[in-house]
């Protein structure tokens, strides 16, 4: 499978601050990325340099195969892009700013006018076309914001922290706006504080922190890395825990434990693990009240790799507005 982005040795300094310190990520075509990370990252400073919206101080980027460092024009024909906040004129209608960003990318009037229309229609905003902006809700106006980026039909969308704000059912309309688009084959780059919209939507993670790479991979993968499955069985009251601890040692993964909640062991194989265990626990005349097999969360993976919650916040990168920094031109 091609890749639709590849960014090698990716390098951003402030000053003394690096921002950046050597990020590589590569996308196959027609596949979800989740960038994740902790805030400060460097996550959207990736999302900017990647967008021709930033100069790194070293690395490359491409995206659809254009050198995005040394043909931004090129490489912006390719890219469509939805922030955080939705970029919408609030004084135009959805159709008028749809119309206005087609007729930007040099549509003729009519291929304009065609092109919103169905992007109204397939972001389910008809109903609201002729309204102006200022009076949608801030599902529909993600909606539109996203529709825009879309215009152009770009190969390469990049979504940063798309469902920022929205209540769950706008996230949930996001998501499979998300995996409509995939399903077309657009390729996404994804940033987002809700681990479970990475779990639902992203084929490969990468996680960063001060600006390095500190893993990758599917969210299982992710999840395995930090032990596997954990087996838990609640045992009947007053029973020794040896037995037990004796026979989690024989169907686990290294050393099982006790605690108040019971006796538990990391294991390879959930479902069927917890079946063996179940029926040595029993030869062993040990009493079992309860069994369960508890799958890690990437919110637990993220707080294992970085050490903070992904809604803890963590020192800000610097605002590019403030340093006055170059846009690719």
């Amino acid at each position: 499978m091609s890749s639709a982005v590849e960014v090698l040795g990716l390098v951003k300094n402030y000053g003394r601050l690096r921002v950046l310190d050597e990020i590589d990520l590569e996308i196959p075509a027609g596949t979800v990325m989740g960038l994740l990370g902790p805030n400060g990252a460097g996550k959207t400073t990736t999302v900017r340099i990647v967008t021709t919206l930033l100069r790194p101080c070293a690395g490359s980027v491409r995206v659809a195969g254009i050198d995005v460092l040394h043909d931004p024009a090129a490489a912006r024909r390719r890219i469509g892009l939805s922030g955080q906040y939705a970029a919408v004129d609030a004084n135009l209608s959805g159709y008028e700013n749809l119309r206005m960003v087609a007729r930007l990318y040099g549509m003729s009037h009519r291929q304009a006018t065609t092109r919103a229309t169905e992007l109204l229609s397939t972001f389910g905003l008809e109903h609201a076309a002729h309204r102006r902006a200022a009076t949608y809700s801030g599902g529909m106006a993600r909606r539109l914001d996203l529709a825009g980026a879309l215009v152009a039909r770009p190969a390469v969308v990049v979504l940063d922290e798309p469902t920022t704000g929205l209540d769950p059912r706008g996230r949930q309309d996001m998501w499979g706006v998300i995996g409509d688009l995939v399903e077309d084959g657009t390729t996404v780059l994804l940033t987002t504080q809700y681990l479970e919209e990475a779990d639902l939507l992203a084929d490969r993670i990468t996680v960063i922190d001060r600006g390095r790479v500190i893993a990758r991979g599917s969210a299982d993968e992710l999840k395995t890395s930090i032990g596997g499955d954990r087996l838990t069985i609640t045992l009947a009251a007053g029973q020794d825990p040896a037995p037990a601890l004796s026979i989690l040692a024989q169907v686990g993964v290294g050393e099982p434990s006790s605690d108040a909640d019971g006796v538990s062991v990391v294991v390879g194989d959930g479902s069927r693990t917890m079946v063996e265990a179940l029926r040595r626990l029993d030869d062993g005349g040990v009493c079992v009240v309860d069994a369960s097999v508890h799958r890690p969360s990437l919110d637990e993976v993220f707080l294992s790799l970085t050490g903070t919650a992904p809604s803890e916040p963590a020192d800000s990168e610097p605002e590019t507005d403030d340093l006055q920094e170059e846009i690719l031109s």
